[in-house]
């Protein structure tokens, strides 16, 4: 038995070894894009504490009206900024709306001072001026010098628990601000309550209620320090909470045990010798504080933040090992730091109890699953799914068990759109979630009950008074007075019932296949055969005069254009191309999108869409036309695709703090790179098959979870020779640009030979 153990640990050692210059690769700034959407702190793969530094205080509305500033603080750091407010403990990834931003830390010393202070003038509060020349951003691990008090912070995580470590200078005016009315996507009432329990002068107890993109969100926490604070104390900055009790008999504001209100800070004082080091574990749960205090419990059990960040590290490295690559520098720190964003969401929704709270608000046990939340279905559906069952089976089974609790739990009888915190925000259209759990089912990723599953799919496809669905089932589209995105929904609404319908078929119901695989045919209907266009449809019939395929606005469609939109049929390209007068014209129009000029006039009130991330006219940065260069294969013309993707690649994704031409989208926009990156693309997910592309790697192995492993190989690839003159797939000549999931899972080789020129017969 000890022979045995000894082997694993060499084993263990060996493969660590062999893992360990992958981390070196992922830049967590890049992606922040122009926007600042995404956060360069400490996570785990796919874990509930996402602890990263806030570089200003803006607020959601000024002067009673939405302010437009705070988009570009959706994960609250900005990389332009010079001044850090604090480190808080949630984060979205990438997305272009927010929440979150709970329990933000901050260490000062000299004069205690409890407001963050403005960025032009740092002194005047709590936050600090900071330099990027001292700051690192690792997988796992960031670290920043704090100029103004000069202190040194640093942080790193597991799943459940962030821990800090942060280095004073000497001083008896040392301190620990938690604020608790911090957050992003800020306004006056968003906190809904805090309490906060001062167990003993090392442990700090509590919660947080909030009212935002997630109306009904509480989050717990358990807060210990590695030294006991001398002094500690609050400030209530509610002035028009109206009903006080009897609590003024005593002094809250300073050494009192048990806070509670809307609008609290705190703070907890220190003597410090020069470069003493106080660290901070901070443990999160959907439950209970207890829960909070077990989660840390479990998790870090003593003090050695090298330990834990080693830990963090190790797993980023067996997470990333699942794919290695050979490519240049550049394109390996953008492949590595892709998957690094990947893994990011969704993310951990249980205990370490099995515990979470659910949709109805009650506390469930996860029976043989994780739970998982933020599912950003309108983004990820199309590739960060369909990525996870190759590389994460196992999580994304976790995955579509976490959304068919939501149905269970869900008074409405509707799978997530928009999965956040026990909540569904509802944000964006489609009822994408079918897709993801379709995909798994149809790739054999899915071990639960399929019939049941596709029970929820139905009815929440049948939801009459969700977003047009009566109309849609009634007229098969949804009328332009009806719905500002009548265009988008009937679209993705036909695309998700293709995904149904293959879903049954697999399961042998065929009722239910006829139904909506004639349900998926409703694209049809906004196709106006005069202009070539997807177009709004009145209740009438008649088409809406006022039309124009460049605007992003009062179109009937969402976060983006016709142009885009009208090529958003990837359950059909045949019958698309059929439409748009065979395949000759279909692939000339698809030149025109790309060669096109937008004028910025069309994008310009539109949040989402900016022009670093469009190519011609079509918009890389945001979702609806990702599939869309892949087309070119059914119009026989995949040289076309093979150009259009390396030049996507290279023009949309680049090793820089603003390397991405968009928003990730929880990952959306980095799952595209990795499957193109590779040469193959899930065009239809729902579907068994992946159609080919153009390798930017000159060779990749793909470690599978059943043992087996998958070989991508680019022979005579450059950024010259994006062209492919022939595939083989285990020694096989491919006659078509299109594999099964089941060449991928099986193991095998596919070998690319790559030539400047392209391969036009």
């Amino acid at each position: 038995m000890k022979k045995t153990l000894l082997c694993c640990l060499v084993l263990s050692a060996m493969a660590a070894q062999a893992q360990q210059n992958l981390v070196k690769y992922v830049k967590p700034l890049i992606g922040t894009e122009k926007m600042g959407h995404t956060y360069p702190g400490a996570t785990v793969p796919f874990g509930a504490v996402q602890l990263s530094p806030e570089t200003d205080t803006i607020p959601y509305e000024m002067n009673g009206k939405y302010n437009g500033d705070v988009y570009k603080y959706c994960a609250g750091y900005k990389y332009e900024d010079k001044t850090i407010v604090g480190f808080s403990h949630t984060h979205f990834s990438g997305t272009g709306h927010s929440d979150l931003g709970d329990f933000l830390i901050m260490p000062t010393q000299g004069k205690l001072q409890l407001n963050p202070g403005t960025a032009s003038n740092p002194k005047g509060g709590y936050r600090s001026a900071f330099s990027h020349a001292n700051e690192v951003a690792e997988a796992g691990y960031y670290k920043v010098k704090l100029d103004d008090d000069n202190i040194l912070a640093e942080m790193t995580t597991t799943n459940r628990v962030g821990m800090h470590q942060y280095t004073f200078p000497k001083s008896d005016q040392s301190h620990i601000i938690l604020d608790l009315m911090a957050g992003i996507y800020n306004y006056d009432d968003k906190t809904i309550w805090t309490y906060v329990r001062v167990v003993n002068d090392t442990l700090v107890t509590g919660y947080r209620q909030t009212y935002g993109w997630a109306r009904t969100r509480t989050v717990y926490f358990a807060m210990s320090f590695s030294k006991p604070f001398k002094n500690y104390g609050q400030r209530n900055y509610d002035a028009r909470q109206a009903y006080r009790g009897f609590w003024g008999k005593f002094d809250q504001n300073k050494n009192f045990p048990e806070i509670a209100g809307k609008k609290v800070r705190m703070f907890f004082d220190f003597d410090t010798q020069e470069g003493e080091k106080i660290k901070i574990k901070f443990a999160l749960s959907p439950v209970s504080q207890e829960n909070a205090l077990q989660n840390m419990r479990a998790e870090i059990t003593g003090w050695d933040f090298d330990k834990v960040k080693t830990q963090a590290q190790a797993t980023w490295n067996k997470e990333l090992a699942k794919i290695n690559i050979s490519a240049s520098e550049d394109d390996k720190t953008n492949f590595y730091t892709a998957m690094y964003h990947a893994f990011i969401n969704p993310t951990t929704y249980t205990d370490v109890n099995g515990q979470y709270k659910g949709l109805d608000q009650d506390v469930h046990t996860a029976k043989g699953f994780t739970n998982y939340t933020t599912f950003s279905l309108w983004d990820t559906y199309r590739a960060l799914h369909p990525f996870f069952n190759i590389v994460q089976p196992t999580r994304n089974n976790d995955m579509v068990k976490s959304m068919l609790a939501h149905y269970d739990q869900s008074s409405l009888h509707m799978l997530p759109i928009w999965s956040h915190y026990a909540n569904d925000n509802w944000c964006m259209s489609g009822y994408h979630s079918v897709s993801v759990i379709a995909d798994a089912v149809i790739k054999g990723v899915f071990n639960g009950d399929a019939n049941k599953a596709l029970d929820a799919c139905v009815a929440t496809a049948k939801h009459r008074n969700y977003e047009g669905i009566g109309y849609y089932m009634d007229l098969g589209y949804i009328p332009a007075e009806r719905s500002g995105v009548s265009v988008s929904n009937t679209l993705e609404y036909a695309y998700d019932d293709w995904a149904i319908a293959q879903m049954a078929k697999k399961l042998n119901r065929m009722d239910v296949y006829d139904e909506f695989i004639k349900r998926s045919a409703n694209w049809k209907n906004n196709f106006d055969k005069a202009t070539g266009f997807m177009r709004p449809k009145l209740a009438d019939g008649t088409f809406k005069k006022d039309f124009d395929v460049l605007s992003t606005h009062s179109q009937g469609f969402i976060e983006g254009n016709s142009w885009n939109y009208s090529f958003f049929v990837p359950q059909d390209p045949a019958g698309l191309i059929e439409m748009m007068g065979g395949k000759k014209k279909f692939a000339a129009k698809l030149d025109t999108l790309f060669t096109m000029h937008l004028p910025d006039e069309f994008f310009a009130d539109t949040e989402d869409i900016t022009r670093e991330g469009i190519i011609g006219g079509y918009v890389h940065g945001n979702e609806p036309a990702h599939h869309v260069a892949y087309f070119y294969n059914w119009a026989d013309q995949p040289y076309k695709t093979q150009a259009q993707v390396r030049h996507i690649l290279k023009m949309q994704y680049k090793p820089t703090p603003d390397g991405l031409g968009g928003n990730d989208d929880c990952g959306q926009m980095s799952a595209w790179y990795m499957f193109s990156s590779l040469g193959f693309y899930p065009v239809s997910p729902g579907g068994d098959e992946y159609t080919l592309g153009s390798p930017a790697v000159n060779n990749a192995t793909l470690t599978l979870e059943n043992g087996k492993t998958f070989t991508v190989e680019a022979i005579n690839q450059s950024d010259k020779n994006v062209y492919v003159q022939k595939v083989l797939l285990n020694g096989k000549e491919l006659a078509k640009p299109f594999i099964k999931h089941s060449d991928i899972t099986n193991g095998g080789k596919l070998t690319f030979y790559m030539s400047a020129k392209p391969k036009k017969s």
